[in-house]
């Protein structure tokens, strides 16, 4: 074979592309496979510069076939960024990880976990322990920004982190003194009265309320709408608070309601453990469900579709919300324009099962001491 051949062979296999040590592929090889520049292909995948979706659309997809995965030691070099987000909860209770007990905070971080790495980010779990301590543990690790859930009112954690410049967005709307760089949260005025209404059509008449004492929104404007249907249908409100992060607290409440001259025809719980703890203490007081008592709760656990009767939930789908979040959060490290502050209302589910549908209409028995054991 002559020079000339071999340099018309070497020339048809086109140029070699430089893989990452790890083998996957970079952003040039994605850039080729795209037929755009390097530059085009790093605005598309960051969500920057004034690109036709179209071709944003493309590169992604392009980006996605070839296994792309920004390297984050060289985005760490170029932006002086960590690629470190952090998320917590710093309203339930003073231990440092209470909050990974409940179902939905699983949920939401398995997706914010996955959504972060697919921009090229880590999540830290961050603990919860008293509001100085935290800022003092959060200080040690390099953050770009942090996903609250449900901040209290005038909540310290936020205030600091906000004031010190970090980019802060919180799973639950704040209050307006609670500085946020944007928030995600669901129209629960909406979703209270649509599962109260449910429960009235299935024959409830005196609706009970399992709430918390914190000052997160959740709680706030959950209770707020149960008292504001209580007002227009004219039911007395018939409630017991409790601190949402105590389970021993959670099933004393329950007793409480049901030990109640009042005592409700049907409840609805605000928090995960509601479900299970009024099942029991209704079987203490001799009440079947749903005939004489009938239960919803708010929880993404699956437990509820094992109880006996199935217990009905209100689902926050947590998996959208952990997306969300996690997305406005990585658009304000990365400077993608927006109106500040960024709010999104995210849809609620009911999920109707045994508890809340009764079978007959049966006079409601009265209630009768617990039993012992």
């Amino acid at each position: 074979m002559t020079a000339a051949e071999k340099h018309q062979v070497g020339r048809s296999r086109g140029p070699r592309r430089r893989r990452r040590p790890d083998g996957r592929a970079g952003i040039r090889d994605v850039a080729a496979a795209a037929g755009v520049s390097i530059t085009t292909v790093s605005d598309a995948l960051n969500g920057k510069g004034r690109l036709p979706e179209a071709t944003r659309t493309h590169v992604r997809e392009v980006a996605e076939r070839l296994g792309y995965r920004p390297s984050a030691a060289a985005r760490t070099l170029r932006t002086g960024k960590s690629g470190l987000i952090g998320l917590t909860v710093t309203t339930y209770g003073e231990e440092p990880f209470t909050f990974t007990e409940f179902a939905y905070f699983a949920e939401m971080a398995r997706a914010a976990s996955s959504t972060a790495l697919s921009r090229g980010y880590g999540l830290v779990l961050l603990p919860a322990t008293s509001r100085n301590s935290a800022v003092d543990v959060w200080s040690n690790v390099a953050l770009d920004g942090t996903v609250v859930i449900d901040p209290s009112d005038q909540d310290p954690v936020v205030t600091e982190l906000s004031r010190s410049g970090m980019p802060v967005v919180s799973d639950g709307q704040p209050g307006p003194s609670l500085p946020v760089t944007a928030w995600v949260d669901h129209d629960h005025e909406a979703a209270v009265t649509g599962l109260l209404d449910h429960l009235a059509s299935s024959g409830a008449r005196r609706i009970g309320l399992l709430t918390g004492t914190s000052t997160d929104n959740y709680t706030q404007l959950s209770t707020r709408a149960y008292l504001d249907w209580c007002a227009r249908f004219g039911q007395r409100p018939v409630y017991e608070a409790y601190p949402a992060h105590d389970p021993a607290a959670a099933a004393e409440a329950a007793e409480r309601l049901l030990a109640r001259p009042d005592r409700p025809d049907a409840v609805y719980g605000l928090f995960d453990p509601n479900g299970t703890d009024l099942l029991a203490a209704a079987r203490r007081h001799g009440l079947r469900v749903p005939d004489d008592l009938m239960l919803v709760c708010c929880s993404e656990s699956t437990v509820y579709t094992a109880t006996d009767p199935p217990v009905t939930t209100l689902s926050l789908q947590p998996d959208r919300v952990g997306n969300t979040v996690v997305q406005l959060l990585i658009d304000a490290i990365e400077g993608v324009e927006s109106r500040q502050p960024v709010g999104r209302i995210m849809p609620t589910h009911l999920i109707v099962r045994a508890s809340s549908q009764r079978r007959t209409r049966t006079t409601v028995q009265p209630p009768r001491p617990p039993t012992l054991g």
